[in-house]
């Protein structure tokens, strides 16, 4: 009598049951198995991700106010979002895990390809002449480099598994360091330097769980400082290099600046506990760009103060504390490098 075991991932959560095929009641099993997986999942981190993408939605909600649609158009899109997201999850928490990354080569393949899209069909965000990080898709527009994330932590974990034993030898370092190095340069060459910083930090987050030799990482940043002039000249353009001289003079590159200091503006507006819900100065006007998605935390302080930014900064320490619990208690690497690279992207 043969038995195989499914591993269940739902919610980030590693769930185990047994089903055996040759038994008369296929069906008696599977509701049990089923009602077992149930049992086990990790209820605090489905309830903690469902808060944060409600809250989400209703902060959206309030960053596109308008009389003339209380519900926007993006707070819309974020709950058709939701929903199928928290479908595509019950589905994917079906497959065994062991069956995605046997497909590793189609998922490293597609996030190549999908990323090399960019350079003939995409476009740019409004205000942005830098970057071509976005494809249109009739009225909607769909950022690849975050499916890309996902496809790099599962070939990145494929990647350490498979040299885990030699993990440190100095040819099995160079290998990791170009896999990473790839999404990394075509992120940066369509002008996303947000998502290239997580991928880089994904990456270090990564290659410390799997047990690279701790000398690597300070080797690693000797190595990039020294590079650093040639970064600066032929990677970063004039627009990214201007960003990062405002840090340091904020008034000679007052136009570069100007969206962090509206951000900081709206911050100290919220004091310890905000001007209210659909009720912030700088969050109902034009005057905080990008306030629905990159200043969205500026919006939450100004309308819920102190008090609703610890309680958010709360419930992603909660999500990351579930992640890492599950990181620890994988059954084997290749579980525990997927649950730390969703912890390091969300971190």
């Amino acid at each position: 009598m043969s038995t195989f075991h499914l591993k269940y991932y739902l919610f980030s959560n590693i769930i185990y049951f047994e089903f055996n095929p040759d038994g008369k009641d296929v069906k008696q099993l599977l509701r049990k198995n089923i009602r077992q997986a149930v049992r086990r999942t990790d209820f605090l981190l489905m309830i903690i991700t469902l808060a944060l993408s409600v809250f989400g939605i209703i902060m959206v909600s309030s960053a596109t106010f308008s009389s003339a649609a209380i519900f926007s158009r993006d707070a819309r899109v974020m709950v058709l979002a939701l929903g199928l997201g928290l479908a595509a999850s019950i589905v994917i928490s079906l497959i065994d895990y062991d069956i995605i990354l046997k497909l590793w080569p189609l998922v490293a393949g597609g996030s190549v390809l999908v990323m090399l899209s960019l350079f003939v069909i995409g476009v740019s965000p409004d205000g942005r002449s830098d970057a071509i990080s976005w494809i249109k898709i009739g009225s909607l527009y769909f950022q690849p480099s975050e499916i890309v994330k996902i496809g790099f932590i599962i070939t990145f974990a494929f990647h350490l598994s498979k040299v885990k034993n030699n993990i440190s030898e100095f040819k099995n370092v160079m290998y990791l360091c170009i896999h990473a190095a790839i999404p990394i340069f075509l992120v940066i060459r369509t002008g996303d330097m947000g998502s290239a910083l997580i991928f880089i930090i994904m990456f270090i987050g990564m290659m410390f769980t799997a047990g690279v030799n701790w000398l690597y990482f300070p080797a690693g940043a000797i190595i990039v400082a020294a590079a650093s002039p040639v970064i600066w000249l032929k990677v970063f353009d004039d627009i990214q290099r201007n960003r990062i001289l405002a840090l340091f003079n904020p008034e000679e590159y007052s136009t570069e600046i100007y969206q962090q200091n509206q951000a900081l503006k709206a911050i100290a507006n919220g004091g310890f506990s905000g001007m209210g819900l659909f009720h912030g100065k700088l969050a109902h006007s034009d005057l905080l760009p990008e306030k629905e998605n990159d200043m969205i935390f500026s919006v939450i302080c100004e309308e819920l103060g102190l008090i609703g930014a610890i309680a958010i900064l709360l419930l992603f320490l909660l999500l990351l504390w579930r992640l890492f619990v599950i990181a620890v208690n994988a059954p084997d690497l290749f579980g525990s490098l997927i649950a730390v690279g969703v912890m390091t992207h969300i971190a």
